[in-house]
Parts: structure tokens; sequence; C-alpha cells
């Protein structure tokens, strides 16, 4: 599973984050200096950075936005009445969201998780389920888990336990009704997270290839080619919705 990396400089805001986070979301990872931040970034799939911004973070948030924008940034901190230059420079960054501790705690990880690259991916698949014909409530529910579990590809077992039924039902179930084989849905959700990784300027081929676990970038481009139509390297200028849409013309059953 993803992670949520932080940069926080309050133990208690940091306790308040994980206490609130939604259930199924990503683990907390927290980061105690910029470098630490960027060796998560380069190892693992990042839903989210949670900063305590100060004006020597201010570069570093810059940085982070120019590299990685499809990464978003949410600033978490106790601001004052006299910090209205910094919330402008944290605007300037664009940064996603401002949770203030001691007034946002009991929502900071429900705010987080709505504002996270997995939100971003639901909101942009909001009409997959109909498109793909996932009408059943467990075709829909298998859909939900695989858009959020994109980090390494699941097991069709490991799915199916965690929706409660039978290797056998699940693969039965999901492809009826003319719905695509469950298989092929997998991979639909980690090219498009794929390609959500490869428009940031920051992630070459291969820190995909490392971060969504490919065997290797050969892999991840037959992987490309057989979903989206286009190799991995064209992925990067697709947007979720057109790989949906390449992904119904004719990608959607294992031959």
């Amino acid at each position: 599973m993803a992670a949520i990396g932080t940069l926080l400089e309050s133990r208690p805001a940091l306790q308040a984050l994980r206490r609130t986070l939604p259930k199924g979301a990503p683990r907390i990872t927290a980061c105690r200096t910029p470098a630490a931040l960027q060796r998560l970034l380069q190892n693992r799939l990042v839903d989210a950075i949670v900063l305590t911004p100060n004006p020597s973070l201010l570069g570093t948030i810059g940085e982070l936005r120019r590299r990685l924008p499809g990464i978003p940034v949410i600033a978490y901190a106790a601001f004052r009445p006299d910090d209205g230059e910094l919330l402008l420079a944290c605007l300037e960054r664009e940064i996603a969201a401002i949770v203030v501790e001691g007034v946002d705690d009991a929502v900071a990880g429900e705010l987080v998780a709505r504002h996270s690259a997995t939100a971003v991916r639901k909101h942009l698949l909001s009409d997959a389920p109909r498109v793909l014909r996932l009408s059943e409530p467990l075709q829909q529910a298998a859909w939900e888990v695989l858009l959020a579990e994109v980090e390494a590809p699941i097991r069709t077992g490991a799915l199916a336990a965690r929706l409660g039924v039978s290797r056998e039902h699940l693969s039965r179930q999901f492809g009826a009704g003319g719905a695509p084989n469950l298989k092929r849905v997998i991979d639909l959700t980690r090219i498009i997270c794929a390609a959500q990784l490869l428009a940031n300027p920051g992630y070459a081929l291969t820190d995909v290839v490392r971060l969504l676990h490919f065997a290797t970038s050969s892999h991840l481009n037959a992987t490309s080619r057989r979903i989206a139509g286009v190799t991995a390297r064209e992925l990067g200028a697709m947007t979720p919705r057109a790989i949906l849409a390449a992904f119904v013309q004719g990608n959607t059953r294992s031959r």
C-alpha cells in the first residue's frame, strides 16, 4: 500500500493524523528531515505529503511542487494570526490544503485522505464503474480496493479474502454482465497510476518501475501497450480518462 509521508514538527499533530486517518488509508511514514522525505519519495509510492511549513522549508516545498506536482502537499501546523505571509507562500506553492493544529485535529486524517493522489484518481474515474459495466456491489467493492492498492499487483486470492468471498466466486462474478476480466482491471488501475507518476518531471521510467514493483521496464512497457495501446514513455501524456477510454476499446479481456 502507498505511504503518506510526513515532515511534522509537532508530535501531537503526528498522533492526531495517525488517529484520524480513515480505515484502509495508507500508513504514515514519519520523516525527520527533508533528505529522509526525499528518500521515501524515491523508494515508496507516496499518496500525500503532510508537513509543517516554515520559512526555511519553503524552498523544499517549492522544489517538491516543481518536480512532483502530482503528489499533493498538505500543510499542518498551529498557525497564528501573524502567519499570513507564510500561508500566502504556501498558497503560491499550490499547497493542496491547510490543516490547523488545535482546530482540525479531529478530522486531520480525513482531510489528508480527501486531498490524496488516490482521491484525485477516484475523482477522475468516478464514471468508470458505469463505463466498465461494474454494476453489482461485489464488482464495485473490488474496484474501490483496486483503485487504492496499486503499489503492487494484488493477488486475486488476497482481494477475495478482503471482500469475504472465495477466489473462484470473485473471478466468476467480477466479469459477469459484460464487465472486464479481473486481471485486466488490476493492470488498468496500475497503468493509470503509472501515468500519474510519469506526469511528474521528477520521476523517470525506471523510478516508476521501482515504485510500482514491475519486474522490468519491458514489463511495464508490455503492460502499457496491452492496457492503453501506447508505450510506457507515452503514458505520462495520457489522462486517467484517456487510458480508460483506450482500455474499453478492446483491451478488456485476456487472450
